[in-house]
């Protein structure tokens, strides 16, 4: 089962929609008891449909309030669209139910809306419920009972994952019940029906494509000079640029081409055939919202030339809605070409069909159909897909000698690195920055373009005296909406055998194998392991790696970000538990190595306690694996300090001295090596910290180790901060701490007290001395 099965829930982000009627007290007053019911049952169930129509889920209603979410149990990348898309179905809905309201009872119902999108955990998957709870459920609360009547108010989160696809107002910034911060919200004014608009004003030229659009260049003369069909698919990941190459195309042949355009939808009813109503639209200029009075003389312009004209317009106007009629698949299909033949008789035809990964198996049986019968005629069928479409079409306009494959890869590190510059509208940015920024989006256009707009949007780029500069740690930077939309969506459309293998797979690292994962699943589920694998490499989600351990199979996750998304779904209960086995299964494994992977058992055994403390309160078991954390933790940063890698010395030393208990006698050990490896990287400050706590353990436990550890430290901050006597303190003190030090035994303590003496010695100018004591 997978992590969210097993531990009765799932960590996500989605989109939770509140909407409340305004003035109910009202009506409860002009209409009968059971009326006012009938009126509320009508409406609830209205808005329940809208709500079901874009996906959603109806979690419940209170009171008058109906309360739904878009995200669960399945994640879908555009679940903020589709909620604030609902939202707004919702208030044009109740204007048409308040016609009825009014004529039937002489009232009418106003409402107002709030929507927000964040993390909350959901209810347990194998009960089938779906109740939510997080911070993300009490905002859009709150955005609703702020917003004005007949008003839907939306978050800054969602704002951000829809913007470019709605036009929205800013509003000052207002204080809401239960939170000290201010809330940052916007009114929504409209919603698009079509592509995305602009987002912002980061924007590049098409970058490290050539090849690929020679190729789209070069199908297109072949159209053109041979006068025949041609299917070209554009085959990528997500993000990766099939829309910008394709639309970079389309702008190239304005005078040269009549190009039409569709995409086949994820989700909704009666879909099978929307991107051919979309060309057809397109085609004949119909708006969506235009009248069937307007349309059809507009379908039948379209087809003044044929003799079939006005049964192929019967079968086209069937898609449109235009008639009640229900032309059989094949009729359909013909009706299709005849319209592509029309349309290309005059000019070559190009026909762009987004998405159609999404696409429903009969609407790509009429792709292939089109691509196998559209004959004397130049037409260009120009789809994009992504690699799940080879998953459920595998033979994809096999043996075609018309069709052509235009696979696009991640771009590599230069071409990522003129992107950034081009998106940064050639503002200045350290090299190394950009390059950081580089390695997190490795190579996806989508990924770079968000991670920037990520930055720039929380403050972490930012312009000091003309030139950029990064306040963020790239490595703790969360991923950006966006992509964790698009991500999880992937994740959560894999079977129950492959989640289970991909959450596990996450919480071992970007690296993994075979073994562990297969520790860290159900006895029960181990023999499919093998399988769901090979499917996920299939998928592109993993790729085969090299193993650095005997006898065990290396994968390896196709993007970071693909493993932060799998991370990000797993409670944190089940992630405390997750990486506390595999520390046990890598100590195991490595039993002969132990020193080579202590750092790496420590970090799991760091972030299982982490994930428990979290969570709170503290318990026995959270000290206990605290403690036990800190053990490799502190045997590496000793390695470290011992090789002179002060940089990781302090990493791991102070990571492990934050795990224990302050007053565990384990911890305090660790203090003196602490405060000497933050000295040696110039970090006073942090040193004088560490020394205060190391005086305040050496007092409380009357330890004259720990005291002499504690005058030699303070004796080094006094040589860089106060010299003057200095030397004759030292070698007093030095003296009296390996005397210390030699009846202890502490060969480390020793190391110090006779570095110590040995710089005085020099300082003296007794050379000969000091190399004797060093």
């Amino acid at each position: 089962m997978s992590v969210r099965e097993a531990f009765g829930g799932a960590r996500k982000v989605v989109t939770v929609l509140f909407c409340d009627v305004v003035g109910s007290t009202g009506m409860g007053e002009a209409l009968d008891p059971e009326s006012l019911r009938r009126l509320m049952e009508r409406y609830f169930e209205e808005m329940k449909a809208v709500v079901e129509r874009h996906g959603g889920i109806t979690e419940k209603f209170i009171g008058d309030a109906i309360m739904a979410t878009f995200g669960i149990p399945r994640a879908h990348e555009d679940d903020a669209l589709r909620a604030v898309r609902a939202a707004a179905e919702m208030r044009d809905s109740l204007e048409r139910l308040n016609q009825e309201f009014e004529r039937d009872w002489g009232v009418a119902i106003l409402t107002r809306t709030g929507l927000n999108t964040g993390e909350v955990i959901t209810g347990d998957v194998q009960t089938g419920a779906t109740f939510v709870t997080g911070d993300a459920v009490n905002v859009a609360a709150r955005l609703e009972e702020s917003a004005p009547p007949g008003e839907i108010l939306i978050g800054e989160a969602t704002y951000r994952l829809i913007r470019g696809f709605a036009t929205a107002e800013p509003l000052p910034p207002f204080t809401v019940k239960g939170r000290a911060e201010p809330v940052t919200a916007w009114k929504l004014l409209e919603v698009a029906t079509g592509a995305r608009g602009s987002t912002g004003s980061l924007d590049s030229p098409l970058v490290g494509r050539d090849r690929e659009f020679g190729k789209l260049e070069e199908a297109f003369r072949r159209v053109v000079d041979d006068q025949r069909c041609e299917a070209v698919t554009v085959l990528g990941a997500a993000g990766i640029g099939k829309s910008r190459i394709t639309r970079e195309f389309v702008l190239g042949l304005a005078g040269h081409a009549r190009v039409v355009s569709g995409r086949c939808l994820p989700y909704g009813e009666g879909i099978t055939f929307w991107p051919i109503v979309e060309v057809l639209r397109d085609a004949a200029g119909i708006g969506e919202l235009g009248s069937l009075e307007e349309a059809r003389p507009k379908l039948a312009a379209l087809l003044k030339r044929g003799h079939d004209s006005a049964l192929i317009g019967d079968r086209l106007a069937a898609l449109l809605g235009l008639s009640e009629a229900t032309p059989g698949i094949q009729e359909t299909f013909w009706a299709v070409r005849k319209l592509f033949e029309e349309l290309a008789a005059s000019q070559p035809l190009v026909v762009v069909l987004d998405d159609i990964h999404w696409g429903e198996t009969t609407f790509l049986d009429l792709v292939e159909y089109l691509a196998d019968w559209l004959h004397g005629v130049p037409v260009m069928l120009l789809c994009m897909a992504r690699p799940e479409l080879l998953e459920t079409r595998s033979a994809w306009m096999s043996g075609k000698p018309n069709a052509t494959l235009v696979p696009l890869m991640p771009l590599g590190a230069t071409e990522t690195d003129r992107l950034i510059q081009n998106l940064l509208g050639g503002a200045p940015l350290a090299e190394e920055d950009r390059a950081r920024i580089g390695e997190v989006a490795e190579g996806n256009p989508l990924f770079v373009e968000e991670t920037l707009r990520m930055l720039i949007d929380e403050g972490m780029l930012q312009r000091r005296n003309g030139n950029l500069s990064l306040t963020a740690d790239l490595a703790t930077l969360t991923i950006p909406p966006t992509i964790q939309a698009l991500l999880a969506t992937r994740i959560d459309m894999l079977d129950e055998a492959e989640r289970a293998v991909i959450e596990r797979a996450s919480v071992i690292g970007r690296a993994f194998w075979w073994g562990a994962v297969s520790e860290l699943i159900p006895e029960e589920q181990r023999n499919r392991v093998g399988t769901s694998l090979q499917s996920l490499i299939s998928k592109d989600l993993i790729r085969p790696d090299r193993s650095e351990l005997r006898e065990e199979d290396a994968f390896r996750f196709a993007h970071i970000l693909v493993r932060d998304a799998a991370y990000r779904a797993i409670p944190k209960a089940g992630r405390a538990e997750l990486h506390e086995r595999f520390a046990h299964w890598l100590e195991t494994k490595s039993r002969d190595r132990a020193g080579e992977y202590e750092e790496i058992v420590g970090y799991h055994l760091e972030q299982a306690y982490r994930s428990l403390a979290e969570l709170g309160p503290s318990n026995e078991r959270t000290v206990a694996l605290g403690r036990r954390a800190a053990q490799p933790l502190a045997s590496a940063g000793r390695r470290a300090f011992a090789r002179g890698d002060m940089p990781a010395a302090v990493n791991l030393l102070s990571r492990a001295a934050s795990l224990a208990p302050a007053e565990d006698p384990g911890r305090t050990e660790l203090l003196p090596d602490l405060a000497f490896a933050l000295m040696q990287t110039g970090d006073f400050g942090g040193m004088q910290a560490v020394l205060d706590d190391l005086k305040r353990a050496a007092t409380a436990a009357g330890d004259p180790g720990l005291q002499a550890h504690a005058a030699i430290l303070d004796l080094w901050i006094r040589l860089f901060t106060q010299p003057e006597g200095w030397a004759d303190e030292a070698h007093r003190e030095a003296t009296r701490a390996i005397s210390t030090f030699d009846a202890q035994g502490n060969e480390r303590g020793l190391a110090k007290g006779w570095s110590l003496l040995g710089l005085f010695h020099m300082m003296k100018g007794r050379f000969a001395t000091a190399g004797e004591a060093w």
